[in-house]
């Protein structure tokens, strides 16, 4: 049995836009120490920027 057979594995809706984010459970700390949560936006966001970076270095 492998791990992915025991947990229970069901997609997720995307994010409605202009709805209340959730965390994700993971947070960042700012320079001033502050906690800010991880958002499924900012995920999102980040990946968006990574995919161009990696088209505008193979274009």
């Amino acid at each position: 049995m492998s791990i992915q057979d025991s947990r229970n594995v069901e997609p997720r809706p995307a994010p409605q836009p202009g709805a209340a984010q959730q965390s994700t459970g993971g947070a960042i700390i700012d320079a001033e120490g502050h906690e800010i949560p991880i958002t499924e936006e900012m995920i999102q966001r980040a990946c968006k920027q990574l995919d161009e970076s990696c088209d505008e270095k193979s274009g």
